[in-house]
């Protein structure tokens, strides 16, 4: 089967439920089936051709959006293969639940986006809002796998309850980076806010910015023991994302561990 390209018609007044809309759900479907599929507009269900233009695709299994995505949620949600790009911002939890696949997104996302993410590839050109590769509410497991990059700026709670995959900022991260993170590795390229590592448990958080400067918890404290085998096998592996990560392996660090409020072994990097 083909791919399939949608093309935004107009803004919509509410907020628009995009799940269900993947390339495994709509590989075997007929135009005007795709064209008749509900998605949630309000309180409401209405088809998806209302809001947009719908072309096949030559690209198998790849779902191409144009347009301002800024009010349709969870775009790419528990998507399961194939690939998705968004020419153009999303909006809330874009990636959510996916477990392989790619899904690119050449704007900002809003919030929670890769929220208990399992597997595949997201990345987002633009900036992401507060609790990207988190929980969900009421949930207990972050980010769970996969790899999760954002070109741009970070929101606030980043990587909160992360318990595995990596997830990499090339720009700022806001305050609680890696909050009662789990296990798994977060990598910020630029400045981050306060409370870095808050009730951290295990994992690695790298911050590769020379001139970046936070208030190091007191509950972190000086590692004893070499890791330079670990490192530079950690620091190859961010190197390949290049920008602020390209000259990781060659910079010495500064290494701490914690939080020890929460008995935490996790790691916290500075590269220098």
């Amino acid at each position: 089967m083909s791919g399939w390209r949608f093309t935004l018609k107009a803004p919509p007044a509410l907020r628009v439920d995009l799940r269900g809309v993947t390339p495994t759900a709509l590989a075997e479907m007929s135009a005007a089936e795709v064209e008749r599929l509900p998605v949630g507009y309000g309180n409401a269900s209405v088809p998806l051709a209302e809001f947009f233009r719908i072309e096949p695709h030559e690209k198998r299994d790849a779902l191409l959006f144009d347009g301002d995505l800024s009010r349709f949620d969870r775009v790419g949600w528990k998507m399961a293969g194939g690939s998705i790009r968004v020419t153009g911002n999303v909006g809330h939890h874009a990636g959510g639940g996916m477990s392989a696949g790619e899904l690119l997104v050449e704007g900002r996302a809003g919030l929670l986006a890769a929220c208990e993410m399992a597997g595949g590839k997201l990345t987002v050109q633009g900036d992401v809002d507060d609790f990207a590769a988190s929980t969900l509410p009421g949930s207990m497991d972050g980010m769970r796998g996969g790899i999760f990059i954002v070109m741009g700026n970070a929101g606030t709670r980043f990587g909160d309850r992360m318990r595995r995959g990596s997830a990499i900022v090339h720009g700022n991260a806001g305050d609680f980076l890696a909050s009662r993170m789990v296990a798994g590795t977060i990598a910020v390229g630029g400045r981050v806010g306060a409370h870095v590592g808050y009730g951290m448990r295990r994992g690695s958080v790298v911050l590769a910015s020379e001139s970046a400067s936070f208030g190091m918890a007191p509950t972190f404290v000086p590692a004893i023991g070499s890791a330079a085998v670990i490192w530079q096998l950690l620091a190859r592996h961010l190197a390949q994302q290049g920008g602020p990560f390209a000259g990781l392996p060659g910079r010495r660090i500064d290494r701490h561990l914690g939080d020890l409020s929460a008995g935490g072994k996790g790691e916290l990097i500075t590269a220098q």
